[in-house]
């Protein structure tokens, strides 16, 4: 099971201008980026680094900033890294904010967050990712996009997708989504969103979430609360247009001319091509695994098109 290992206390604070906001970062081998984050949230109430038992200095680093240090060991199952610190954590206000290590907080962004906890009305916040890759901002390929990250505790929690799971399909939440009861906003300033440390890494890790989306398609959907729909939030567009490639013959190669041609993504240069690319490396690899899956399993190999979407 997963478990509390270590919480470093933070250094006392006496500024009255802290956000009553809690701050769960997700991390893991992150001692490049970690630093940029932890310095953009120093005006939060308290930051949670929840680590995956990295093996650079992403502790230390942690714990440098005063943040509250947690390592998280994964055995499969449900919940995941971020869900379970949502659940298991003592967090001490109202209000969490998700932040991956590879992302950092504006000063414009701290202020719209600082009216918007303070509004009675409203459980959750959607803040958009400004996309940097391979240090350059994409603004075109389908780059940007949404999170429910900010939210009312106990009034938010991650859409399970699949409850069987295990460390090759990554140890937290891939394409799962925050589901808030109640009112929500949009923020008008996003989050910076550095994608790449590394091109080596970047393969890596999507290998990991090729895993969980093959399985996915293959097993079904536990308890999805999120159904693929055009008409739906952007999270479900995204669901419902990919549900429609992944069925297609050719699918990582019309996938590519969608996102690069008919999405701009070429008006983002070299490092639009390759973004581009590598979305459609990913749908082949998922299609291939769902090949492998069902030929594991006995079943008859077909495409994704001609499984009963959900």
């Amino acid at each position: 099971m997963q478990r509390v290992e270590e919480i470093v206390k933070p250094h006392s604070v006496t500024s009255t201008e802290k956000l009553p906001v809690s701050v769960i970062v997700a991390a893991r081998n992150e001692e490049k980026n970690l630093p940029h984050c932890l310095e953009s949230l120093r005006d939060m109430g308290e930051v949670y680094v929840i680590d995956s038992e990295s093996t650079d200095a992403t502790p230390e680093i942690a714990r440098s900033f005063g943040a509250k240090l947690v390592q998280f060991r994964y055995r499969g199952g449900w919940p995941k890294k971020r869900q379970w610190a949502i659940d298991n954590l003592p967090l001490e206000y109202d209000w969490i904010f998700l932040v991956d290590a590879d992302e950092a907080l504006t000063p414009e962004l701290e202020e719209e967050i600082r009216q918007a906890v303070s509004d009675p009305n409203i459980n959750g916040c959607y803040i958009s990712l400004r996309m940097y890759f391979l240090g350059r901002l994409l603004r075109h390929g389908g780059a940007g996009f949404w999170k429910l990250s900010l939210f009312r505790r106990g009034k938010g929690g991650f859409e399970c997708r699949l409850k069987d799971q295990d460390s090759s399909m990554a140890d937290m939440e891939i394409h799962e989504h925050v589901v808030v009861e109640g009112t929500t906003a949009r923020l008008k300033h996003p989050l910076a969103h550095r994608n790449v440390e590394s091109l080596s890494r970047y393969i890596r890790k999507h290998d990991e979430y090729s895993n969980w989306e093959a399985k996915v398609w293959v097993e079904g959907e536990a308890n999805g609360q999120l159904a693929p729909s055009f008409f739906g939030t952007q999270a479900q567009r995204r669901r419902w247009l990919k549900s429609k490639f992944l069925g297609l013959p050719g699918a990582p190669l019309w996938f590519f001319l969608f996102k690069y041609l008919f999405g701009l993504g070429f008006l983002d240069g070299v490092p639009g091509l390759i973004y581009c690319g590598f979305q459609a490396v990913q749908v082949f690899h998922v299609k291939s695994k769902i090949y492998e899956l069902r030929r594991v399993k006995g079943e008859e190999p077909a495409l994704p098109s001609q499984r009963n979407q959900r």
